[in-house]
């Protein structure tokens, strides 16, 4: 496979999964280890993604800016995030990953709520102190942060969230699908976002659709846990019947 081919369906993996591991790359491509690291390596110099241990993430995953040209799918991302938005009531508590829907979610806020957030994501927690009402409160939940996606894991976080019960979680996902249900590249993460979904009354994915029929290593719930799927597609898309026969509300 020639080399402009490989570095387009890395950056393709990049941007609609947010963060890849150079082992599933090498798997996706059929080359070696060394090669697709050497790949990581070149796109990371022309700033086309970042280089992280063991994988690559898209330039908008971690630090949010307002260049467009950084965001994959800005403009999806953007309508998934005002549907997400009709999903919350006056004074609700919030609990939220990271992610750059997410994230766009945070950056359109509504001044009026009075809502309490917290996350274990330091990208999230910054964007909410740039964006939220003064009269929203911002928890950062602490912890060992991991490098690749900025989300605090370990103990004590988990800790803090068994004794939050928030009113709605929008969950960071990389990877759904109908028999594998979301899943995680990364062990530590999939716990914590366990912990997030146990800490909530309603669990909402907020998700482009070209990450639907897609997932990874680690399990974190079944696709009956999810309570909300937002895309950027009409709710009654065909894409989306048998999202629909599972009893998942569609938005």
């Amino acid at each position: 496979m020639k080399k402009q081919l490989r570095h387009q369906i890395i950056l393709d993996e990049v941007h609609i999964h947010n963060r890849v591991l150079l082992a599933d790359l090498a798997n996706v491509l059929k080359v070696s280890m060394d090669t697709v690291r050497r790949d990581i390596k070149e796109l990371d110099e022309l700033k086309k993604l970042k280089k992280v241990h063991g994988g690559a993430v898209s330039n908008g995953f971690n630090i949010y800016t307002d260049r467009e040209r950084e965001i994959y799918e800005l403009g999806s991302k953007t309508i998934i995030a005002k549907k997400g938005i009709s999903l919350l009531n006056k004074g609700d508590v919030v609990l939220i990953s990271g992610g750059s829907t997410n994230l766009e979610l945070a950056k359109l806020l509504p001044q009026k709520l009075d809502l309490t957030f917290f996350t274990p994501s330091l990208p999230m927690a910054i964007e909410l102190l740039n964006n939220a009402s003064k009269n929203d409160a911002i928890i950062f939940i602490g912890g060992k942060l991991s490098r690749g996606s900025q989300l605090a894991t370990g103990g004590s976080p988990i800790s803090i969230l068994s004794e939050i019960k928030a009113d709605i979680c929008f969950l960071g996902t990389g990877y759904l699908d109908l028999e594998e249900g979301i899943t995680e590249i990364d062990w530590d993460i999939a716990q914590m976002k366990k912990a997030m979904i146990k800490a909530s009354k309603k669990l909402v994915s907020l998700t482009i659709s070209e990450k639907l029929n897609s997932s990874n290593r680690y399990k974190i719930c079944d696709i009956n846990s999810l309570d909300t799927l937002v895309t950027e597609l009409d709710p009654n898309s065909t894409i989306l019947n048998k999202y629909r026969g599972k009893g998942i509300k569609l938005l």
